[in-house]
């Protein structure tokens, strides 16, 4: 989650900036990405792999530096401003907090556990009134499950 819900992430620069983490994910860490969808102030993802906490967490952080160096790239004075004043006081390493402190990383134990997230991340926007349908939304995996061509390819989960 984008730290308060500030919609960064209705940028499509922004956005492009998590499928390239989700990319690199994939071919440098070796992480399977089953399915995701981003949202204007927060993304999901289902994703396996070794060391999952770790590899997820130096993500976030290169997807925040490249965020914050768009941003400045872009003269975006108003919204700097605004991830600068929502910093929390104890970070001392950034003059910026792009996220939210931590990450909710759930176990989905049974391939009904992992269709039923997947339906939920797919619908989110659905559910949001931003879309009718899960395919609609550009910045989903719902497109790959319809074996059509998603914005970054995806493991199917066959289950």
């Amino acid at each position: 989650m984008i730290k308060d819900g500030l919609p960064l992430l209705s940028k499509p620069k922004l956005s492009q900036i998590v499928l390239d983490g989700f990319l690199f994910l994939q071919s440098e860490r070796k992480v399977i990405i089953y399915g995701y969808v981003i949202m204007e102030n927060h993304f999901h993802a289902i994703v396996e792999g070794e060391d999952l906490a770790k590899k997820l967490r130096l993500a976030k952080s290169f997807m925040a530096r490249r965020m914050i160096d768009c941003l400045k790239a872009d003269g975006n004075s108003k919204l700097l401003a605004q991830i600068e004043f929502r910093k929390l006081k104890h970070k001392l390493k950034s003059d910026y907090q792009v996220w939210e402190e931590g990450f909710h990383p759930k176990q989905l134990l049974n391939n009904e556990m992992v269709a039923q997230k997947l339906d939920y991340i797919h619908f989110n926007p659905v559910k949001r009134g931003f879309i009718d349908r899960p395919e609609y939304w550009r910045y989903s995996s719902a497109r790959n499950y319809l074996g059509q061509t998603g914005l970054i390819p995806v493991t199917i989960y066959a289950g």
